[in-house]
């Protein structure tokens, strides 16, 4: 056991002082020099703490139950925004013809955020041209004369350098909507998994890019625990991970719900994406084990004014219609929920949409859970962004909201 050595630390005059006050009361001096000790032990034990708990997160991610955590297994709590524009007919992030990307990415880390979910469509990938930046802005002269896979290159790059981590995301097959399938579009099964496989190879050593967001919103047709080939979504995820772990087992394979179309469902209506009540009886099988994170997508009426926001328990409800669709997952320890997309314009405690808003962003607080926002941009036309329309300046509201997920807020960079 270490001794407790007071002449290390104090003067002579000091210590004199001391004593003089432990003739008089013991009990005084001995809490002082304990309470000094303590302070000294805690600095000390910090100082030898991993670079984590200073908020480092150490690649790769796995699952751990309902938890995400990094190579030295401690939880690891997602909080990002989606960046979009690669998926559209720009093929780049959108905004850079107003914004340096290096500037636009450390706003991102400055207001506490530590991932970006980076939509791309399969065929912007494939093209050989971007437009929409500024090469006169900064460092997007860099990006000048490359093709798109070379601008999310820069992107993910920037990023790590910045300590942002990148999550994938195949929003989109061509450039124009976000398809009901994996398939379609002009596009094969074969082609979207090539994708894939293709990018978890190239960023197979780049530990900031920590996983796969197979497919943006299933919907329409597609389904889950029906066993037909042509629209089980959840066979098709279990094919694209394995194609995915067996070139890079280090990424998460994250699995976003359908709409409908899932046996002995409890809720009639679901949003596209949002319905991962089949994971119960029909979960994501995969070799690798602890890679696999269910993601389902929350809106409120602002984006379509569903049947349970005139329910007349409205918000009430809300919780209820959670749990069943997803949130049942973490509390029996499935898997980790990753919110992939949430967002809407109005934040206010009136409005249909703020008060779904503000219940949500508490649901999440309560229970621990991960996110990406949607939007970073602020043109997204039915939730708008966290930044204004400037591509500068945040819209403080939102942000004040979603502060209440994150772990810094810095007011320079709300300015």
């Amino acid at each position: 056991m270490m001794r407790f050595n007071p002449r290390i630390f104090f003067d002579q005059q000091t210590l004199r002082r001391f004593r003089a006050v432990l003739n008089r009361n013991k009990t005084f001096y001995s809490i002082f020099l304990l309470s000094v000790f303590a302070i000294l032990l805690s600095a000390a034990t910090l100082a030898q703490l991993p670079a984590q708990t200073m908020g480092e997160i150490q690649p790769p991610l796995s699952t751990r139950g309902a938890e995400i955590v990094d190579a030295r297994k401690r939880s690891v709590l997602l909080r990002g925004v989606n960046w979009f524009g690669m998926e559209t007919e720009t093929q780049a992030p959108h905004g850079l013809w107003a914004r340096d990307y290096k500037e636009m990415l450390s706003q991102i880390k400055s207001l506490g955020y530590n991932v970006i979910r980076f939509p791309y469509s399969v065929q912007g990938l494939r093209a050989n041209e971007i437009s929409g930046v500024n090469f006169e802005i900064g460092s997007n002269r860099d990006l000048q004369g490359k093709k798109p896979i070379e601008v999310m290159d820069a992107v993910i790059q920037e990023a790590g350098r910045q300590g942002l981590m990148v999550l994938l995301d195949s929003h989109r097959l061509n450039n124009q909507r976000i398809p009901e399938l994996w398939y379609g579009d002009g596009f094969t099964e074969e082609d979207w998994i090539g994708t894939w496989t293709l990018l978890a190879q190239r960023y197979k050593n780049q530990p900031n890019v920590i996983g796969a967001d197979l497919k943006n919103e299933p919907h329409g047709k597609a389904s889950w625990g029906t066993s037909d080939r042509t629209t089980d979504w959840r066979l098709a995820a279990e094919r694209a991970g394995e194609a995915i772990l067996k070139v890079n087992p280090n990424w998460l394979i994250v699995v976003e719900g359908v709409e409908n179309n899932v046996p002995g469902q409890q809720l009639k209506q679901h949003w596209m994406g949002g319905n991962l009540e089949g994971v119960r009886r029909f979960p994501v099988r995969l070799l690798v084990k602890n890679r696999v994170v269910y993601s389902p997508h929350e809106y409120g009426a602002g984006v379509f004014n569903q049947p349970w926001f005139s329910a007349i328990d409205f918000p009430r409800n809300l919780s209820t219609r959670w749990e069943k669709a997803f949130f049942y997952i973490a509390r029996q320890k499935i898997a980790p929920i990753l919110i992939g997309e949430f967002g809407g314009r109005q934040v206010d405690q009136t409005s249909k949409e703020g008060l779904w808003q503000r219940q949500f962003v508490e649901y999440l607080k309560q229970n621990q859970l991960g996110f990406a926002y949607w939007s970073w941009n602020p043109n997204s036309q039915d939730t708008g962004g966290i930044l204004r329309d400037d591509w500068s300046a945040i819209n403080q509201p939102k942000q004040e909201l979603l502060n209440q997920l994150l772990p810094v807020q810095t007011m320079q960079a709300q300015k």
